[in-house]
């Protein structure tokens, strides 16, 4: 368990906010709550506590990742600031989980404000659907007697995901809360891989993956990531089959409010988090990322530090993309408010993610592609273009941007080993990624813990293999996901 340094409660908060948003400006008030109770109608709603003012809307639920990680694997001593690996996601605890059963086939998030099914399309755990299916179901769900059921956004989706997820521990464990949430993998006796555990989301893919198919995310609850999945036709030429879960309550969760302060700044009214305007100018390794961000003095702040997975995926802009087929759309799928320096960047978080590629376990972080998730083609694609004089074949969009994946924390990008990318899709593979610092506009919601030093039991390492990839081998069936 992570231990605190300083008593806070969380889950009674609600606290006046003081925001300067540029000199010479009066104070802006913003009072934050990030608990939820029944409102009318048995839908959870954000509650402030008494005498509090408006109730956060968009609440960011920690990613639980406890233990911390070098660029190596799990270290057994906590490293202290000033030293590498410090600021990491298991120093900082913000909202724990909080769910209820509400003993109807239904669970509340008492964070968010959203009501979930507990079990996938209504009970029936074993069904896949296609997309058009999946857009059935709201109409036809009358769960817990209600029918304002929707499919929920891949914000939505992603704020049930947690990173003590591994696929390949032994047994696998998912990346959500089984307590509450009914789940299963992939039934390999039935040809499927492990991994494929997908969820569809609502938000469709304003450019296209895979050279020319439509998209839609989705959130992979087995190896913790979000992809754009094809629409239609999936893999092997299949329509493509995914689970659902629908979702209602809170129609203000994932929606931004950023504010401009006008000093290099911006803040975000609806999660109660400020962002750095501008990137670090450069690509970095994980460990340089980290240092730069808690290092890094800004509109008078010395508590910045680099976002967890969660935080950085809630400022993804998912109308807008660099191949989006409306030119009034394209660009970074970010905000203009904030500054890029390179238009396809991709940006690292402070968690570890346990079985991707590096290593060993816990040698790869996670990180949010801000523009084109690409990829080295795959079994996925219309055609195989013929690869280049080094063996290598050219780079498309395979996954979209606003997707979420994970590189190695450290070594070189033009290894060998990563010359066809990662998996079946071939996934790139970057290792210098920029970073975007990131601080609570009230540092009391946030609190400094301790890591927890227990050792983790050892997991196979995740091989950097697929149809592309090295000789050595057929790719897992587990292996990384189209």
């Amino acid at each position: 368990m992570r231990k605190p340094v300083s008593s806070i409660e969380h889950r009674v908060s609600s606290v006046a906010i003081l925001m300067q948003l540029s000199a010479g400006l009066a104070l802006l008030s913003v009072s934050l709550g990030c608990l939820a109770e029944t409102a009318a109608g048995g839908t959870p709603a954000p509650r402030a506590a008494a005498g509090a003012g408006t109730a956060l809307p968009y609440c960011i639920v920690d990613t639980g990742q406890a233990h911390c990680f070098s660029d190596s694997g799990q270290l057994l001593k906590a490293p202290k600031a000033g030293e590498p690996f410090f600021g990491q996601d298991a120093f900082y605890q913000g909202a724990k989980p909080s769910y209820r059963d509400n003993g109807d086939g239904t669970i509340s998030d008492l964070n968010t404000g959203l009501m979930w099914q507990k079990k996938p399309v209504a009970g029936l755990i074993d069904r896949k659907l296609t997309y058009p299916e999946a857009q059935a179901q709201v109409k036809q769900c009358a769960l817990g007697g209600h029918t304002d059921w929707r499919l929920p956004t891949v914000k939505e989706l992603y704020s049930l995901i947690d990173f003590n997820g591994n696929c390949r521990a032994q047994p696998p464990v998912p990346y959500l809360a089984t307590k509450f949430f009914e789940f299963r993998f992939g039934d390999e006796a039935k040809g499927e891989r492990l991994i494929d555990a997908q969820y569809w989301s609502s938000t469709e893919y304003v450019g296209q993956t895979m050279r020319g198919k439509a998209t839609v995310f989705g959130v992979n609850f087995a190896d913790g990531r979000i992809k754009g999945y094809p629409r239609d036709i999936g893999r092997q030429g299949r329509p493509t089959t995914h689970f659902v879960r629908l979702v209602r309550g809170n129609p203000d969760y994932g929606k931004n409010r950023f504010v401009d302060n006008k000093d290099g700044t911006v803040s975000d009214l609806a999660t109660g988090l400020m962002w750095a305007k501008a990137d670090s100018g450069k690509g970095l390794n994980w460990e340089e990322a980290l240092a730069y961000c808690v290092n890094l003095k800004l509109a008078g702040h010395d508590d910045w530090r680099l976002p967890n997975a969660k935080e950085l995926q809630s400022i993804v802009d998912y109308t807008r993309a660099p191949d989006a087929q409306d030119q009034a759309r394209r660009g970074p799928a970010i905000d203009p408010v904030f500054t890029m320096t390179s238009d396809e960047s991709w940006f690292w978080t402070s968690t570890t993610h346990l079985e991707g590629p590096g290593r060993g376990q816990g040698s790869a972080g996670v990180y949010i592609a801000f523009c084109r998730a690409t990829g080295f083609g795959g079994t996925m694609a219309p055609a195989r273009p013929a690869p280049g004089p080094a063996g290598q074949r050219p780079l498309m969009n395979v996954h979209g941007a606003g997707a979420q994946r994970s590189d190695p924390k450290s070594g070189d990008p033009k290894s060998p080993m990563w010359v066809n990318g990662l998996g079946p899709q071939g996934d790139e593979i970057r290792i210098y990624n920029y970073a975007r610092a990131v601080r609570n506009i009230d540092p009391k919601t946030v609190q400094p813990v301790q890591p927890d030093l227990t050792p983790l039991p050892p997991a196979p390492l995740r091989q950097p293999r697929g149809p592309f990839a090295p000789p050595g081998g057929p790719p897992p069936k587990d292996g990384p996901e189209p």
